[in-house]
């Protein structure tokens, strides 16, 4: 029987291990040639060349690249590296990441800053890398890797979280700019126990939480039939949807009294009753002209 992934070409950035081996290995067991991205500099690099191979001692292709997301140039050279080898990138995983854990009082700007460059711009850097490949092919598969932490927030992670949230946002627009070329761009925002998470949970979670328990809904926004513009929760095998929703809300009209007629109707603003999913930012505007319509 055809794999789900034959003949397709996968990056994934930060796989030498943690959550990143895990997509790499479960890309290939569906068929895909898996390019492994790591830093040259972390373990030596062996944590890459380990996932390659292991990946073909299973019987798949791997090949082990090595490139710091935050250098544009290295995530060319991993696009180009990667053509040369098959003539394809169909699948881009990113999932490079690190963690600098402090309340906004107590951070550094370097430190806010340093997470904002690996999470936001190495992703821009690794995804406008392979841009033109996949609008030539016509086809491509992107995913972006989002946090709760971003989504809802998590206390001591004002920049991770801030982030995520970016890279939301990036995949709303690149959903919509790729779509007439087959390009889906998904987030995924996994729960799962690695070097990130270690000493912030308790023992009996992250047993629980593996790595591989989240890695086949990856599967689900790689394949020919993923959706797009999907934000999807994986952890401890169990799956969730989060959505970017807008209220229905409650028109208030200009006037020198209109700051205090919102303030009392903010219940009826928060209420999310009839509540929808936007296609586009423009939906905002059209809904909001719309009720002024009504009350003309």
């Amino acid at each position: 029987m055809t794999k789900l992934l034959q003949d397709k070409t996968a990056i994934v950035t930060g796989a030498g291990g943690g959550l990143g081996r895990c997509h790499a290995l479960e890309l290939a067991r569906h068929g895909a040639r898996v390019v492994v991205n790591d830093l040259a500099g972390r373990d030596d690099g062996t944590g890459a060349r380990a996932v390659a191979d292991e990946i073909r001692r299973h019987g798949g292709q791997a090949l082990a690249v090595f490139g710091d997301v935050t250098r544009f140039e290295d995530m060319q050279d991993m696009a180009a590296q990667t053509l040369a080898a098959w003539s394809r990138i169909d699948i881009l995983i990113n999932n490079a990441g690190i963690l600098r854990d402090k309340t906004f009082a107590k951070m550094s700007l370097d430190e806010f800053r340093q997470v904002l460059d690996v999470h936001v711009m190495g992703t821009v850097h690794a995804t406008k890398a392979v841009w033109s490949q996949m609008h030539e092919q016509q086809y491509g598969r992107i995913v972006m890797t989002t946090s709760s932490s971003g989504l809802y927030g998590n206390f001591g992670q004002s920049n991770y979280g801030a982030a995520k949230m970016a890279l939301v946002g990036l995949m709303q627009t690149l959903a919509l700019e790729g779509h007439k070329r087959n390009i889906r761009v998904n987030c995924l925002a996994p729960s799962a126990a690695t070097a990130m998470t270690e000493g912030l949970l308790p023992p009996e979670a992250l047993a629980l939480l593996t790595p591989e328990a989240v890695s086949p809904g990856l599967l689900a926004l790689v394949a020919d039939d993923a959706p797009t513009r999907m934000i999807l929760l994986a952890g401890a095998g169990s799956f969730e949807s989060a959505n970017i929703t807008m209220t229905r809300g409650v028109h208030i009209g200009h006037g020198a009294d209109a700051a205090e007629r919102l303030r009392q109707q903010l219940d009826a603003v928060r209420s999310r009753a009839h509540e929808v999913v936007p296609d586009s930012g423009w939906e905002q505007y059209q809904r909001e002209l719309a009720k002024v319509t009504v009350m003309a």
